[in-house]
């Protein structure tokens, strides 16, 4: 069952356990997975579809730092209720061992040897990491590893 096919299935369950505000991420997660095959005139596949996931848990994640700067609890409780709907769609995270392992075969793959090579080992990295790692800290991984 493909991801999306997923999302639906759990966005009819629920509607039937009438659980609103779960179903109501699943309605944002649904509309911008449709806004992106609307913009783009495609059919979003399963790399693409991580890509939106991952982008809207990193919004969720920018407001809550936003809104702890508030001291707004009310919207920081409902920005994590929204990323603990969002995550179970993702493959399962790497570790920080996986992580550094795949750094390094990126490291020997691209002969990178200082940090103006970052952005080619990172476009190597970032297909194989969508959705399974924080790329701002792999980022910094890789520039500790060039520095």
């Amino acid at each position: 069952m493909s991801i999306k096919d997923r999302i639906q299935q759990d966005m009819k369950d629920a509607m039937r356990a009438r659980d609103k505000s779960r179903l109501a991420t699943i309605r944002l997660i649904l509309a911008a997975i449709k806004q992106r095959e609307v913009d783009e005139r495609i059919e979003l596949d399963e790399t693409q579809v991580i890509t939106v996931l991952d982008k809207m848990i990193k919004q969720r994640r920018e407001s809550i730092s936003h809104f702890e700067q508030a001291g707004r609890d009310d919207l920081i409780a409902r920005e994590q209720e929204e990323i603990g709907v969002i995550t179970p769609y993702l493959p399962a995270a790497l570790s920080e061992d996986e992580i550094r392992q795949l750094i390094d075969t990126a490291l020997q793959d691209t002969g990178a040897s200082s940090v103006k090579d970052m952005g080619k080992v990172m476009a190597q990295l970032k297909p194989k990491l969508a959705g399974r790692a924080d790329m701002g800290a792999v980022s910094a991984l890789i520039k500790a590893r060039l520095g």
